[in-house]
């Protein structure tokens, strides 16, 4: 659990994120800024009304990255739908500036967790920090 919060922190720091999708044939990458450890897990936010949830259901591998101005950090992995009312309510709890555009049952607000996820933290100057989680 400890290297998921170090993920998790690292993505918190930087506010925004990038995640990378395909689009057919084409990768697509856009800013995202939520994100929690929900279950141990780790959870993004969108809906079902953005092209980026189309991506997903169709390609559900993604890439995230982030940098904090000193080291970047890579996170791959799987992502998992999760329809759970409570998951998406923690979600929205976390981040709740997102609840005058969403809430748990309004049927366009969705999560997805990592079901298996590599982070790479990178910097010029060190060597990289490789999490499995």
């Amino acid at each position: 659990m400890a290297d998921l919060q170090t993920v998790y922190s690292f993505l918190i720091q930087c506010g925004t994120y990038y995640i990378a999708t395909i689009d057919g044939d084409k990768p697509r990458v856009r800013p995202f800024g939520t994100a929690a450890i929900f279950e141990d897990k780790l959870y993004i936010q969108t809906s079902n009304q953005k092209k980026v949830f189309e991506q997903i259901q169709k390609n559900s591998n993604v890439e995230l990255s982030a940098f904090d101005g000193d080291k970047w950090i890579r996170v791959s992995g799987k992502l998992v739908r999760d329809e759970r009312t409570e998951a998406k309510q923690y979600i929205l709890d976390k981040h709740p500036s997102l609840k005058a555009m969403y809430s748990a049952d309004d049927g366009k607000t969705e999560v997805f967790y990592f079901e298996s996820g590599t982070a790479t933290i990178s910097s010029f100057a060190g060597e990289d920090e490789v999490i499995n989680f």
